[in-house]
């Protein structure tokens, strides 16, 4: 661990047991200093207080590791151009940040820290504003919702086709936003199908407790409305260079961008074994599952192992996904992808640690909304 890393995960744990204060005095200072900048935001800023604080945490998390650092913060530049962000927010954004950091942290707070929150936040925001300047598509798509199908109790399986081109590749994700339910409330999924020549995206959502984009998307969203989706993003790709076999681990709606990168597979895997674990609450919750044994019969390859972990006696594997495989293991020679609820990767990245699974042969994306 470097020095800086040290310094920024150190004063860290100084203010994050406070993180929802911290988050909505940021805010505050934010709209003091640029009254203008909130309109730029939804009327409720419960969740995006939750998202900015997740995005901090999650490049302080990388800022060792440079290629995975770079690569998101870039795609998170060219994210941003969807909230007309422009490069004098960015000046308001970091003196907003280090003024909560230092009120909240009071008088633990040191001169290394500051400047190491300093240099830290002047290097996100230059990668930030490269990917944006980078980028010479539009700042969103407008799509068309073609269908809209119920596969559960608060499951609901989108197909939209943007407007004008939107390339991406499979396993990546992308933000959505209803101007028709839900102005300036962007949320993002993943699509869970490689690009088709039709241009046409499927999205699985679930309407998950007070998550007004995914309500509305699950249950008010109908055949012909507008959608607008932003710039795709996320490295959870395929190396096809890579000759191993391949563990996929999918927790509910995480299963989308699996999906996507079996639609990807079935057009040229010939010789790398692929094993699926898709694991749900309950039975119910499998909602692709007929569609996933299908698939599984027309590619020898693809093996499928559905897990439930609070359906005693449902007749499948018990558990969660990664306690289901470790006992069909070994997987040291395998490539894995982990994707669903933040807790489920954490817990699966967890586990695969304990298998000694490389850490270099694991992708996952942890910032998504399955």
């Amino acid at each position: 661990m470097s020095d800086l890393q040290r310094l920024l995960k150190e004063s860290w744990t100084l203010v994050e047991e406070q993180q929802d204060r911290l988050a909505g005095y940021f805010y505050a200072r934010i709209f003091l200093r640029n009254p203008a900048v909130r309109d730029m935001f939804p009327m409720t800023m419960d969740v995006q207080r939750s998202r900015l604080l997740g995005a901090i945490v999650t490049a302080i998390q990388a800022v060792d590791d440079p290629e995975r650092f770079d690569e998101y913060l870039r795609g998170l530049g060219r994210d941003h151009r969807k909230f007309q962000v422009v490069p004098e927010h960015y000046e308001v954004v970091g003196k907003a940040l280090l003024d909560s950091l230092r009120t909240f942290a009071r008088d633990q707070w040191t001169y290394e820290y500051d400047q190491a929150w300093r240099d830290a936040y002047d290097v996100i925001a230059r990668k930030m504003l490269a990917g944006a300047e980078s980028d010479c598509n539009p700042a969103w798509w407008h799509a068309e919702v073609m269908s809209h199908e119920r596969r559960s109790r608060d499951i609901a399986v989108l197909t939209v086709r943007p407007i004008q081109q939107l390339e991406y590749r499979a396993g990546q994700y992308i933000s959505m936003e209803s101007p028709a339910h839900h102005p300036r409330v962007w949320r993002t999924y993943s699509v869970a199908n490689a690009p088709r020549a039709n241009g046409t995206m499927d999205f699985h959502v679930r309407a998950v407790g007070v998550g007004w984009l995914s309500g509305a998307l699950v249950r008010r969203v109908t055949k012909g409305d507008m959608l607008r989706l932003a710039a795709p993003m996320g490295s959870m790709v395929l190396d096809r260079r890579s000759t191993r076999d391949i563990v996929f681990l999918a927790g509910g709606t995480g299963l989308s961008p699996i999906k996507a990168l079996l639609d990807e597979l079935t057009s040229f895997n010939r010789t790398r074994w692929v094993h699926l674990f898709f694991g749900a609450r309950d039975r119910q919750d499998l909602y692709d599952l007929p569609y996933l044994q299908t698939l599984a019969e027309a590619y020898p390859w693809l093996s499928i192992v559905p897990v439930c972990s609070h359906d005693r006696g449902w007749g499948g594997e018990e558990g969660t996904v990664a306690e289901a495989a470790a006992r069909y293991g070994p997987w040291r020679d395998h490539d894995f992808f982990v994707s669903g609820s933040p807790a489920m990767v954490k817990t699966s990245l967890r586990a695969l640690a304990q298998m000694q699974v490389p850490h270099g042969r694991i992708r996952y994306d942890a910032f998504n909304d399955h």
